[in-house]
């Protein structure tokens, strides 16, 4: 880089050169953050473009964390349980509040991307924990590690998680009967999930799965259809109280019918990377962890 005149002149002395320097330096990087703040449009195939706004994490280029949010940067992490093949069932957990969020991928093995995007959440959160707002927020990035190993929808025994809870309409499934469990809750991921829930006592729960294009959707049980019109207008995925077939034993059943936890499924189209899916879904995400933010009021 050339320097201006001004600052080329041989009068000028080695030390005030850098001082110089230094203030040019600075006048850059403040001429620079306007446009590290605007807002920016992603085109999407098949539906129209979705205006986005600044990531908040911008922010943080030009201030320094406050020590409060270096407290609630402190993780926990929670063993819930063990898998049937003995794979822990871990829990990430920041911030003390009573106000919770829950959130957690990977109950289907065969839907990695849902994993995916929780795990980058949780990192998202170690690196800017100043979005947190206060709340306290749980994630569990697999909630059936045996399944996500061996790339199969159920757990190690063949079931289907999301047909194992202890629903009012759990009922066995046709022919053997192994796809929803002989037992409502029989297997030891379901209760783990069960565990994480009673032990948080959350304002709403984000579960992550992933469907064929054409069928993703922010699917919403319980008193969540506000939550989820909120986040239709940050991913532009439509809300739908039904996924249109009988879903017995769904954790979304469990949790907003029988519980009355506002709760969304969260359906990633398939055809979508992991790191597609978290870029799609970033605002969304973290405007439930942070709903008095600019997220909601759009």
């Amino acid at each position: 880089m050339e320097w201006p005149r001004a600052f080329r002149t041989h009068s000028v002395s080695s030390d005030r050169f850098e001082c110089y320097r230094g203030l040019a330096r600075v006048c850059l990087a403040f001429a620079a953050a306007p446009l590290l703040a605007t807002g920016c449009t992603r085109v999407n195939e098949g539906r129209p473009p979705v205006a986005r706004r600044a990531e908040p994490q911008v922010h943080h280029l030009f201030r320094s964390v406050s020590p409060s949010a270096v407290a609630l940067a402190r993780v926990r992490v929670v063993e819930l349980g063990r898998s049937v093949r003995g794979r822990p069932l871990v829990m990430h957990v920041f911030g003390h509040s009573n106000d919770a969020v829950f959130i957690f991928g990977g109950i289907h093995g065969n839907e990695p991307t849902s994993a995916s995007v929780a795990r980058r959440l949780i990192e998202h959160l170690r690196n800017y924990p100043e979005v947190l707002g206060g709340r306290r927020v749980a994630i569990v990035a697999e909630a059936n590690p045996d399944g996500l190993a061996e790339r199969r929808r159920g757990n190690a025994q063949g079931v289907d998680l999301n047909r194992n809870f202890p629903t009012r309409n759990w009922r066995r499934a046709d022919g053997d009967g192994r796809g929803h469990g002989p037992t409502p809750a029989s297997e030891p991921e379901t209760r783990a999930i069960m565990r994480a829930v009673d032990r948080l006592d959350p304002d709403c729960i984000i579960s992550i799965h992933s469907i064929p294009r054409g069928k993703h959707c922010n699917n919403y049980d319980g008193p969540a259809e506000d939550l989820a019109a909120a986040m239709t207008r940050l991913n532009g995925y439509p809300p739908r109280a039904s996924m249109g077939y009988p879903t017995p034993g769904s954790f979304g059943s469990w949790a907003g019918i029988d519980r009355g936890i506002p709760t969304i499924t969260l359906e990633l189209p398939r055809d979508l990377s992991g790191s597609q899916c978290w870029r799609e879904n970033r605002p969304a995400l973290l405007a439930v962890i942070q709903p008095r933010t600019v997220y909601l009021s759009q």
